[in-house]
């Protein structure tokens, strides 16, 4: 009722712009195939006529398409309304149409017509929250929120869906997640596990997983380790300053099965008991590395260390995040900027995330090592 009244106020003020498209059904008569709040909206106005156009569509088919082709250029028009418009004009008996014919009389690309259709894998409940457009609102999902969900089962599926529209996950996130969701190492009841995580959390648990899944994947290198094993104590305790020198922030670079990579994780713990885990943190012990005191003194081993932690803590301290009161407002930030800014922030949190958990490690070797 109330879109009815701003439209009749635009019609009196500025006149019909869009004239409504209408088919002869007898002598004198026609019938509204597109534009129905129009023709009300100029009933109500008491205007003698309206303009229209007639149409020279003959089949039901025809006509039907006409409608879709308006309104695909309304601005009311959701993505499942799309979506249910082209189930029905490829399923209906009376139709019967290929998702060819349709983007050849629609002048769509195939992909788009298919994207859409995939909408309506989902439940009633993630449907009513579809909305058109790209930006990101609570409650609300788009449909590049969606698509990377949609070939997940639906016992996964309709829940991430509602986790992510109520937690407004970008969709960069959304993509990582899915593939946490995807992956044929991880058991349907670890996955059922996940879904009682927030949409953050979810993204976390899918970063340490991968930060130890690519620590998994690297080659062994059995005749080094047997090398190292031969050398003096003194040239070990070489090797391993210069590992601490050389490993970026001093990160100790040490498999971790699953169990411990979600432990590690700022949520709550959830085991992967289907993965086989790594080798254990104990393969890259300090004591395996430890120099003797006749050559190099404890001191000197640690020293690049604690000048890496030093030199990270002063920069964190110079570097330290703004406080809502020092934050630039959206509105001084241009499109581009304000873009910009949260992709550079994304980054950012992922790769301090990586280094967090890289931290934790050597805290847990330090931890071990004087038990």
């Amino acid at each position: 009722e109330e879109a009815l009244q701003e439209l009749m106020k635009s019609i009196e003020e500025l006149g019909l712009l869009s004239p409504i498209k209408v088919r002869a059904s007898g002598k004198d008569r026609y019938k509204i195939i597109y534009g129905n709040r129009r023709y009300k909206a100029c009933l109500a106005l008491g205007l003698p006529s309206i303009p229209c156009i007639i149409s020279e569509a003959a089949s039901e088919q025809e006509i039907y398409l006409e409608q879709i082709a308006e309104n695909l250029t309304r601005e009311g028009f959701t993505p499942i309304e799309e979506a249910e418009a082209f189930h029905k004009l490829m399923n209906d008996p009376r139709f019967s149409s290929s998702i060819k014919y349709l983007s050849s009389k629609l002048g769509k690309p195939e992909s788009y017509i298919k994207n859409k259709l995939e909408l309506l894998k989902f439940g009633q409940a993630v449907k009513k929250l579809v909305v058109s457009g790209t930006a990101i609102r609570k409650d609300k999902l788009t449909e590049d929120q969606l698509l990377p969900l949609k070939d997940l089962p639906l016992e996964h599926r309709d829940p991430l869906a509602l986790i992510m529209a109520r937690d407004e996950m970008p969709v960069s996130d959304v993509k990582k997640i899915a593939r946490l969701f995807k992956s044929k190492d991880i058991s349907a009841s670890t996955k059922d596990k996940l879904l009682y995580k927030s949409g953050r959390e979810l993204y976390e648990t899918w970063s340490v997983y991968e930060q130890n899944r690519a620590e998994r994947a690297k080659p062994a290198e059995p005749k080094a380790k047997s090398k190292a094993k031969e050398a003096p104590p003194a040239a070990q305790a070489e090797d391993t300053a210069q590992i601490a020198s050389s490993t970026p922030h001093g990160r100790v670079e040490s498999p971790v099965d699953p169990n411990q990579a979600v432990a590690a994780a700022p949520v709550e713990t959830v085991k992967f008991p289907d993965i086989r885990p790594a080798d254990a943190l104990a393969t890259e012990s300090p004591a395996s590395a430890q120099p003797s005191a006749a050559n190099l003194s404890a001191s000197d081993v640690a020293a690049p260390l604690l000048m890496q932690v030093e030199q990270l803590l002063a920069i964190l301290e110079a570097a330290a995040a703004p406080t809502e009161q020092t934050m630039p407002e959206s509105a001084q930030l241009s499109d581009a900027d304000h873009a910009r800014l949260r992709s550079d922030l994304e980054r950012l949190t992922e790769r301090l995330e990586t280094e967090l958990h890289g931290w934790r490690g050597v805290l847990q070797v330090l931890y071990s090592s004087t038990r």
